[in-house]
């Protein structure tokens, strides 16, 4: 079956019950008439539902009373449900079979292992975010089916950062393939998956454009389109670089080049199972989805056109040094390595020297602190905090002195394509 668009929204687009409705608007325009072409709609969480899951699930663990905040979020999707359906409690039914599992799923024991029950709760946006629009689109007359995607996308059991099992996940493809033999939408959520064991997994944060490039790779799709609240992919983030312009294209190297440094239009891994397969990838406006918005193929002609930007903000610089002044040599390497894989722990940039190294990675106070405290036995730990890393891609001097000039400069690393600079700001 060819004829399979992919389509995913991100939690701005399904935000709200007027969001929703603009959602089967895009639908509808984008139609291109008597169901020829069948559409995969992969749905993120409302709003900022999964920010309001992580916050209850560190509270949780902070043995704090978390009902309240579990009111909330059964309060917010009540009342979009309300608002899209009114009194007809048939629409809502799915909704609240999700929320009462999501209560369910508080009351459970914690296991001790942060990241397995993280899992277990933070999916619910996504399950719950899906039922609300599946119904939604039932109810405007369009033939769709709600699909599990943990019944499709197979995972090892790596808990928030879970890798793909594409040889068990080919049969769950097949399943929706049938489905759509059917129908001509079928509504799955991004972000989740399942383990070997059958328990709940995710991807990793904003992992949804991952889950559609996961299933048009699987489903041989023509396209995929990631709907945003922006024209298409900028070379900045307009809050901080007014001037920001759109790419109408790029190649799918600059693409996972501008994604891997932290550009957050896509998610980092989106691009390489499309690229595996020439499978287009479109960046548009919900709000304005007749636009072009940005290309994202083969073609590599327009990459250096002008200068890209990527601002990772609240970064915390690293330096391990031995206390004996000896080198650090692989087996240090390998032992400081090992460590944050163990804590799940990335790092956006690295650098050492003879007797230390150097690393940037975000602030997160939970596993920091891990790993903080599996160092100091045998290495000096110093750190710096509330630092940004600057990434401009096709950079000129120009414009790396006018971008360093109300900087201090902490770290700088230079190929011929990208500088990458960690900088407190003045």
């Amino acid at each position: 079956m060819k004829n399979i668009e992919v389509y995913k929204f991100g939690g701005a687009s399904v935000k709200d019950a007027d969001a929703v409705r603009n959602v089967l608007r895009v639908l509808q325009r984008t139609a291109t008439g008597k169901g020829e072409v069948k559409k995969v709609v992969v749905v993120s969480a409302m709003g900022k539902t999964t920010n309001a899951l992580e916050a209850i699930h560190r509270a949780r663990y902070n043995r704090q009373d978390v009902r309240p905040m579990i009111a909330e979020v059964k309060q917010l999707h009540t009342a979009i449900a309300h608002d899209l359906f009114g009194d007809r409690e048939e629409a809502k039914k799915p909704m609240y079979a999700m929320l009462d599992a999501m209560t369910e799923q508080v009351q459970e024991p914690l296991s001790g292992d942060f990241d397995r029950d993280y899992d277990q709760l933070v999916c619910y946006g996504e399950l719950i975010s899906t039922a609300i629009v599946h119904a939604f689109l039932c109810e405007s007359g369009l033939k769709s089916a709600w699909i599990d995607a943990r019944q499709v996308i197979r995972t090892d059991q790596r808990f928030r950062d879970a890798r793909v099992d594409w040889n068990r996940s080919t049969q769950g493809a097949q399943a929706l393939a049938d489905v759509l033999e059917k129908k001509d939408f079928a509504v799955i959520q991004g972000f989740i998956a399942s383990g070997g064991l059958g328990v709940t997994t995710t991807l990793g944060r904003e992992g949804s454009d991952f889950t559609a490039a996961i299933l048009a790779f699987m489903l041989d799709a023509k396209s995929v389109t990631i709907w945003k609240d922006v024209p298409g992919m900028l070379n900045a983030d307009p809050k901080i670089f007014p001037d920001a312009v759109m790419l109408p294209s790029i190649s799918y190297r600059e693409a996972i080049e501008l994604a891997y440094y932290g550009a957050s239009v896509i998610h980092p891994k989106t691009v390489k199972p499309l690229q595996n397969k020439n499978i287009p990838l479109h960046i548009r406006s919900f709000l304005n989805p007749l636009a072009d918005g940005t290309l994202v193929y083969a073609d590599a002609a327009h990459d250096a056109d002008v200068p890209s930007y990527i601002c990772k903000r609240d970064q915390v610089l690293i330096s391990v040094s031995t206390r004996d002044f000896s080198f650090v040599v692989e087996d240090n390497l390998r032992d400081l390595f090992e460590i944050l894989v163990a804590l799940g722990i990335r790092i956006h940039l690295m650098e050492n020297s003879a007797i230390s190294f150097s690393m940037v990675t975000d602030h997160d106070a939970y596993k920091l602190e891990k790993l903080y405290a599996a160092l100091q036995a045998q290495y000096e730990v110093r750190y710096n905090e509330g630092l940004t890393l600057l990434t401009i891609r096709h950079y000129t001097e120009a414009v790396l002195t006018r971008e360093t000039a109300a900087r201090e400069v902490l770290l700088e690393q230079r190929s011929r394509h990208t500088v990458r600079l960690v900088v407190r700001e003045k």
